[in-house]
């Protein structure tokens, strides 16, 4: 990879990058900061990398200082406590998008990573493998672990079906 070609990069995958980071971590200081690290460490790799193997070199950059962020910042929780903590406040209201935010949030970073990456950029699953450094098997497994995850979070909140969904809506 030259560096005409990394400069293609930072030009095309940047926005994918930082939003990703975003919607993963709810921080624009730490998503910004961990775009730039993750483009620090393809520029230390430039000249021994394929350019067509630069975008999912650049994401697994990303994805893995984000779970190495998330672990060392934020605690998880399980998922009765996570629910605790949340009914009164959806008591009150009712925004879905803000009730799946903080599902999300309760998710272990791995799967919420895989989730986000194939439900909300709609990578398929072997992209994200390739992403994440999961094996395929493991990405699955993520995923419907992340699906069940959430489905058993919105129904202890109150919402049991998708007809419910569109009344918050």
């Amino acid at each position: 990879m030259n560096i005409t070609d990394y400069n293609k990069c930072v030009d095309q995958y940047a926005d994918f990058v930082y939003r990703f980071l975003l919607k993963s971590l709810h921080d624009e200081a730490v998503a910004k900061d961990l775009v730039q690290d993750s483009f620090e460490r393809l520029w230390r790799v430039h000249g021994d990398l394929n350019a067509e193997k630069a975008k999912p070199y650049l994401f697994r950059c990303a994805y893995n200082a984000m779970i190495d962020h998330t672990r060392r910042n934020h605690p998880t929780y399980d998922l009765e406590t996570s629910v605790n903590i949340q009914q009164h406040a959806f008591n009150q209201y009712s925004d879905v998008q803000e009730i799946l935010q903080q599902a999300l949030q309760t998710m272990k970073p791995e799967q919420r990573s895989v989730i986000l990456l194939r439900d909300l950029q709609g990578y398929q699953y072997q992209e994200i493998a390739g992403i994440t450094g999961l094996s395929l098997a493991q990405v699955k497994v993520y995923i419907f672990r992340g699906r069940v995850f959430l489905k058993q979070y919105l129904e202890k909140v109150g919402i049991h079906s998708h007809s419910d969904l569109e009344e918050m809506v």
